[in-house]
């Protein structure tokens, strides 16, 4: 049902000089309109939706403020203002207690890949409940084992070994453990505005300021330079892997990447001065998510995996936010660097939202690990989270999820690159795929982050609009963006004029 709908979305989409056409809700009439394309004051029109969300009949907004203040936890999480109450998910929207209506565009934090409550996946996860919930890995059951054999068909040799957990933090966590079990060494390196996870353990490896705590933890891990193009000391015009390239002008030319070559000095200076002489491992992002959809430099991970492995480390793909397709070109963010890690973890998008995650490595890792450590996770790899990961790779395959990642990724990019040359306060569009970051700035030539309140009004104003979207910088001034992998041209254009709303209705403030 949901690749059906979607088809006939795609068969009737269509742009004119005028505007966009869309199709209105059966409620508001029965035929094609002509949208004009977006005045001062015009509110851009929601595309419509084939779903009608149950009657909202829980708690109160009230009520739930109140349990939330005395009993969760008093760390500020939440968007907004007034946080939203979500009620329901269907695909690419969500629906509060109210009954409003939301493009989401961050996908729960970059994880619903193949859309909320997707029907087949929702049957499949219903039809295993009714048959078998939970064993632990003392026992075999089939699904773990089904799901073991179509995961390790996606990966390369030698990357062949799965260790399933529940969560990016514990695989990260193991992944770490892996690498000092199989090296017999203990630094770890990560990249500064690197986010690996908040478990103790990997806040060592976590190097975005907020995440960072006074507390002793994560031992042995060692930050090095970013090699951000946009934000760093080097970058230009050919640098990165997308079909949008900064503004930053350079000497370089499209086959020979300066800044790539000015990183790895900075990376070599990394290990000649911060670690010991032979290293347990190197952690990377294929893209980074929480530090705003960060890109390095073409070839810079394959001269640094390199680098890593002459030191006797290996080397480890954290692709809990870039895997399963959704950066278009390639199922997995390390293809797209031309590189083989020694151990891949994934989460968020293996089970569309359901708790579960994993870590592939090679025979050799995986034989050292349990000589050294009886590993074991009650909840990895239980019967209901393999069966709605098994869905998850199928519905991904059926409906061509990497392609459209690709085709609507590369529209969605080069259709928000244009506000970048509209508006000052925007100083970089990037991203790959369905993973994009809107970098704001007080102006182009400083780079200075837009202060953080005057973003939050940017958000909110987007949220009113019915758009959904998240943040991301050291300094929450990079908005992310990350659809769920069914998103649509249409919605893109719904999305952009949204945004532009936003923008606009920002710039008028500053006016006044």
């Amino acid at each position: 049902m949901a690749l059906a709908w979607r088809n006939v979305r795609k068969a009737f989409y269509m742009e004119t000089s005028l505007g966009i056409l869309h199709l209105c809700p059966p409620s508001s009439c029965a035929s094609w309109i002509s949208v004009p394309r977006l005045t001062l004051h015009t509110k851009p029109s929601m595309p419509s939706c084939d779903f009608s969300p149950e009657r909202y009949q829980s708690l109160p907004y009230s009520r739930v403020l109140e349990i939330h203040k005395e009993n969760l936890s008093p760390v500020q999480t939440a968007y907004f203002q007034k946080p939203l109450l979500l009620h329901q998910g269907h695909m690419e929207w969500l629906f509060d207690s109210e009954g409003n209506r939301y493009l989401d565009f961050f996908s729960g934090i970059v994880t619903v890949s193949v859309g909320h409550c997707h029907p087949k996946v929702t049957a499949v996860a219903q039809k295993q409940m009714d048959r078998l919930w939970h064993t632990s890995s003392v026992f075999f059951h089939p699904s773990m084992h089904e799901y073991a054999d179509k995961l390790s068909a996606l990966l390369p040799e030698p990357l062949k070994v799965i260790f399933l957990v529940n969560s990016g933090s514990e695989a990260n966590d193991l992944a770490m453990m892996m690498a000092r079990a199989y090296s017999n060494h203990t630094d770890i390196i990560s990249f500064r505005g690197a986010y690996h996870g908040c478990s103790p353990y990997t806040l060592g490896l976590t190097n975005v300021g907020i995440y960072k705590t006074q507390l002793p933890s994560g031992m042995g891990c060692q930050s090095t330079m970013c090699p951000d193009i946009f934000r760093g000391p080097w970058g230009g015009s050919y640098c990165r892997d997308s079909p949008v390239q900064t503004v930053r002008k350079c000497s370089c030319s499209p086959d020979c990447c300066q800044a790539k070559e000015q990183y790895i000095e900075q990376f070599k200076e990394t290990l000649n001065t911060s670690v010991a002489k032979s290293i347990a491992g190197f952690f990377a992002e294929p893209i980074q998510g929480v530090n705003g959809v960060v890109q390095y430099p073409k070839e810079f991970l394959k001269e640094a995996f390199a680098l890593v492995r002459e030191r006797g480390g290996v080397c480890i793909a954290d692709e809990v936010q870039t895997g399963f397709g959704r950066l278009g070109s390639h199922f997995w963010g390390f293809q797209s660097h031309d590189v083989l890690p020694d151990i891949v973890t994934m989460a968020k998008g293996i089970g569309n939202g359901f708790p579960m995650a994993a870590v592939v490595t090679t025979p050799e890792i995986a034989k050292s690990l349990a000589k050294c450590l009886h590993h074991f996770s009650t909840f990895g790899g239980n019967p209901l989270a393999c069966a709605i990961g098994s869905a998850v790779l199928e519905v991904i395959k059926e409906e061509n999820l990497q392609k459209n990642s690709q085709e609507v990724g590369t529209y969605m990019l080069l259709k928000f690159a244009k506000l970048r040359d509209e508006f000052d306060i925007i100083g970089d569009v990037r991203g790959k795929g369905l993973m994009m970051g809107i970098e704001m700035v007080q102006d182009k030539m400083s780079r200075q982050p837009l202060p953080k309140t005057e973003v939050n009004q940017i958000h909110e104003d987007c949220k009113d609009m019915g758009l959904l979207v998240g943040r991301g910088g050291n300094f929450s001034q990079t908005f992310r963006i990350a659809p769920p992998m069914c998103i649509t041209k249409l919605e893109v254009d719904f999305a952009f004029e949204v945004f532009r709303a936003a923008l606009i209705q920002h710039m008028e403030r500053r006016a006044k």
